[in-house]
């Protein structure tokens, strides 16, 4: 399978990457980064520090887009550090970003390659392939799937009271993707507020015998501590690598085909996912929307993969 990754590292972002370098299932094309749990410029140090402690300089790294299509940038520092890697200390990246925006890349790379040979997998806001669908519409027709961890249903919001972080920070991109035709599958709150950390699990990735899981397991304990006394949990939710798990083992996850539209014109609820789980109206079903999860699976399956870097 051949992905790119868009994305905005932070901790459970970088393990996502690692999950595609550990599977030989996967072929990732590159990494492009998008402004969001901290600015563009962190995002992309840290996507080039991820590869690195991989030994895996080959794969490209895109700097993509700075802000959001209209609104002013929103960070998630209060979760993942000024850095967006706190909990652990790694070394300053070996390389620069690779020239060339992240859009244009994400348009070459699909437009080079057979229709549907390419699976974007979005954990991060979706500016840059908003921007992407805009500046080349033939890649509507041309990307196989999107792959994304964004929205909520009944779990409704982690950064206002109806918004999910990814969508929030860009609505309206967000509603262009949803409304593109291409083929989406989602992972919303509903998945990932049933993967709890927990103490037993981070204790195992940590048990690693290599030196990727310590480090995995550190940035998740520095992580989810804030979400753990959010929720008053045994740690607190996995989010970003349900992408790459899926495309692994799709039968650890059901959901099934709805309607998801995204509010853009509401000062209450802005960047609401509004999922038509009931088939309440008539309107296209535009995505895969997954709300259960073998969780024992989903962390056999994490430790399994790390185990081989």
């Amino acid at each position: 399978m051949k992905i790119i990754i868009d994305t905005d590292p932070g901790q459970d972002d970088a393990l996502t990457i690692l999950l595609a370098l550990a599977s030989p299932e996967i072929e990732l094309l590159g990494v492009t980064t998008v402004a969001g749990n901290v600015p563009v410029a962190q995002t992309t140090e840290n996507a080039l520090k991820t590869l690195d402690l991989a030994g895996r300089t080959d794969i490209p790294v895109h700097a993509g887009a700075d802000r959001p299509l209209i609104r002013p940038g929103v960070t998630a520092t209060h979760v993942h550090g000024k850095t967006g890697f706190e909990g652990v200390d790694l070394p300053p990246p070996s390389r620069e970003a690779t020239p060339g925006h992240a859009v244009d890349f994400i348009i070459r790379t699909v437009m080079e390659n057979p229709p549907g040979a390419i699976t974007l997998c979005t954990i991060g806001p979706l500016t840059n392939i908003a921007l992407a669908l805009a500046k080349e519409p033939a890649l509507r027709e041309r990307i196989g799937q999107i792959v994304m961890m964004s929205c909520a249903f009944s779990e409704v919001g982690n950064i206002t009271p109806t918004g999910e972080f990814n969508i929030y920070v860009d609505p309206h991109a967000a509603r262009m993707v949803f409304e593109s035709g291409v083929k989406i599958v989602v992972f919303p709150l509903d998945v990932t507020h049933q993967l709890h950390t927990s103490k037993a699990r981070l204790d195992r990735i940590e048990a690693i015998p290599n030196r990727i899981g310590p480090i995995v397991a550190a940035w998740l304990r520095f992580e989810k501590r804030f979400e753990a006394t959010k929720y008053g949990t045994d740690g607190g939710p996995l989010h970003d690598p349900n992408t790459v798990l899926w495309l692994l083992k799709p039968e650890l996850y059901r959901g099934r085909q709805v309607n998801v539209e995204i509010e853009t014109d509401s000062a209450l609820t802005l960047g609401m996912s509004v999922v038509d789980w009931w088939g309440i109206t008539d309107k296209k079903k535009n995505a895969l929307f997954m709300r259960e999860v073998d969780v024992d699976g989903v962390y056999d399956l994490i430790v399994d993969r790390l185990s081989a870097l």
